[in-house]
């Protein structure tokens, strides 16, 4: 007999070893999920990544949403201070957005909300947050070029949010655990920068130490440990706000003295038009979580959903597929019809020496996919008599 508290506790022989036995069969299954570190990174939503056979939990739209509006509240912890100050920004962009539309509309202010929003923010999106801040496939020469290039457009996201939940989505691609998991319907993956892709306010020092290491190159100043466990993010919040609204009154200003308030609005409210789309990529770009949607050809990548798409391609240099086949590379535009704006701005960059060294692996693509493909479609047909 076992006295626990105010409870008497009688545990049969039998039963005590049972236990003893299960706790020893999980002990390897959680040593190893703390020594992967993509596995506990990210702040783990209440309704988990996976049920105890391992299968994705989907979760309802009224879950999702009861997730989202809990970790917006900054009223409840400071640590959601990072989803908060994410999507701030969109809430005040939807306004600029509307004042365009009813205040200032004409064909030509729509042509370059077109081009500001789908061409100048998308290839910047690939550049800076996905290329350089995740996957370091090209370095800068000095930091003079490194912050032309993350202040070249309106600031909406905070680079801690993307950069490490990528890491795991890669790691996790169309797995439970995927932050962004197409398979889990539309709103999992749009509501994701809130409701799987902060980290972890849990993380040891030496965990919290590779997660900063993940963003050293990004020129982000980090929290100390002890901050961290005060914040629950790697940027400070301060630091954090005064770059974002630095940004903002610079190109407020710049696009007042070009165009006058119109401009400013227009590019404005096209930045938050951008916002809201970026947060379907993940979705479209995975298929929408449909199988079999690959292309003989052009999908060379099957180890995951990730797809080629023209339109993303065409404006972001975002060729999914290819990307998912070499995320290290600085350009992903591979065959002679997939134009990579992107790879042309990190070339150009490259060109005139502000940037210093970057990866291509189109001639591995070329080399190892396409001419094999090219190959086997030249192959005689051997009738079977």
């Amino acid at each position: 007999m076992h006295v626990f508290g105010d409870f008497n506790v009688t545990l049969h022989p039998n039963s005590l070893k049972h236990c003893m036995s299960k706790i020893k069969a999980s002990a390897p299954t959680e040593i190893h999920k703390r020594n992967n570190l993509m596995d506990h990174v990210l702040e783990e939503p209440s309704y988990g990544w996976q049920d105890p056979e391992s299968r994705l939990i989907i979760p309802s739209p009224r879950q999702l949403l009861k997730e989202f509006f809990f970790r917006l509240n900054i009223f409840r912890t400071r640590k959601n201070w990072l989803a908060f100050s994410s999507w701030s920004r969109v809430m005040l962009l939807i306004p600029c957005l509307f004042i365009f539309v009813f205040q200032y509309f004409n064909f030509y202010l729509l042509g370059v909300a077109f081009l500001y929003s789908m061409i100048v923010m998308g290839t910047h999106g690939t550049v800076w947050y996905h290329r350089y801040c995740t996957h370091n496939a090209y370095t800068f020469r000095n930091r003079f070029w490194r912050f032309v290039t993350k202040n070249l457009t309106i600031n909406i996201i905070p680079e801690e949010i993307y950069v490490i939940s990528h890491h795991v989505h890669h790691a996790k691609s169309d797995e439970p655990g995927d932050p962004y998991n197409a398979t889990a319907g539309f709103l999992y993956c749009f509501l994701a920068d809130v409701n799987h892709q902060p980290i972890a306010v849990d993380l040891t020092e030496a965990e919290y130490a590779k997660v900063v290491k993940l963003m050293d190159h990004t020129g982000i100043k980090p929290n100390t440990y002890q901050q961290y466990q005060k914040w629950g993010s790697v940027c400070n919040p301060f630091r954090a706000f005064a770059a974002w609204w630095l940004n903002w009154a610079f190109w407020a200003t710049v696009f007042c003295l070009i165009g006058g308030p119109a401009l400013a609005f227009t590019l404005f409210g096209a930045a938050g038009f951008w916002a809201i789309g970026v947060r379907t990529f993940n979705y479209e770009g995975h298929a929408k979580g449909k199988t079999h949607k690959h292309k003989d050809g052009s999908d060379f990548n099957r180890k995951d959903l990730s797809i080629n798409q023209i339109w993303p391609g065409f404006v972001a240099g975002e060729w999914h597929n290819n990307h998912h086949l070499f995320p290290s590379s600085a350009r992903s535009g591979f065959l002679n019809y997939q134009l990579d704006l992107a790879w042309c701005y990190i070339k150009f960059l490259n060109i005139i020496g502000a940037v210093s060294t970057y990866q291509d692996s189109k001639k591995l693509f070329l080399l190892k996919y396409h001419q094999p493909y090219l190959e086997s479609k030249k192959a005689p047909v051997v009738e079977v008599v």
